[in-house]
């Protein structure tokens, strides 16, 4: 069963020229929104997409660009859609999610709990799990920023989806060569040194197998200068849909 992925943003946590680095994957009319940062509200009405035609939102970390559009999100869903927001999450993201994004963040009194606003569905690191038919997908645990808990995506056994992560080869080979993944979108700074993000000088130092299946994403506003200079991977653009 086909699966696509489209980025409603490809841009940086600072890019002003691109949208946060935000996605929708759809399968057999299953639609999940990937990340809803500060321009997701925006970024999915430029695509005509309303929240209300969202099926699901799946939360990789809490920085702003990941979570900042997430109270919108929820205040729609239930003054406009009457129902709340299908929210799911890699389960240790819970709290955090709670205590650092959401609470005290809405009109109303402070929030209580994640489940007053979300229908939440906590998934398991390291276990796969079917949100629909056709989508699996499986939180691997990544390293982005110390003591802020982050998580990349596999999807459908065949697809990762970094969200914000620093360079790690083991991984990346490990996922090809034990895991058959055979297409990657990985975040990229453009610029060295790679401090929270991988960046594109550590990027090509990966084997041509793993750079010819890898699309750069997650990139600032100096992005059309880089290209010709990514070696053998390409940069996702944003708005276009990718088979997965």
């Amino acid at each position: 069963m086909a699966a696509t992925i489209t980025m409603i943003g490809t841009g940086s946590a600072f890019a002003k020229v691109y949208d946060n680095n935000n996605a929708i994957i759809e399968a057999d009319g299953f639609r999940l929104l990937v990340d809803c940062g500060v321009t997701a509200p925006g970024a999915l009405h430029k695509m005509d997409v309303s929240f209300g035609s969202l099926n699901a939102v799946l939360i990789s970390h809490t920085h702003a660009d990941h979570v900042g559009g997430l109270e919108q999100l929820a205040s729609q869903m239930m003054i406009v859609h009457h129902r709340k927001a299908v929210l799911y999450i890699p389960a240790p993201l819970r709290e955090q999610l709670r205590e650092h994004t959401l609470k005290g963040g809405r009109d109303q009194d402070s929030l209580q709990s994640l489940d007053d606003f979300f229908e939440v569905r906590e998934l398991a690191v390291g276990e796969p799990a079917e949100l629909a038919p056709g989508l699996v997908v499986e939180p691997i645990r990544t390293e982005h920023i110390e003591g802020r808990l982050s998580y990349s995506f596999l999807i459908n056994e065949r697809f990762f989806y970094s969200a914000d992560m620093i360079f790690n080869r083991q991984l990346l080979q490990q996922l090809v060569d034990e895991r058959g993944v055979r297409s990657i979108f990985h975040d990229c700074q453009l610029t060295s040194p790679g401090v929270v993000h991988a960046c594109l000088d550590e990027l090509l130092t990966l084997p041509e197998s793993i750079q010819s299946i890898t699309r750069l994403m997650h990139y600032g506003d100096t992005m059309p200068a880089f290209i010709g200079r990514t070696g053998l991977m390409s940069f996702v653009e944003q708005g276009k849909p990718y088979d997965i």
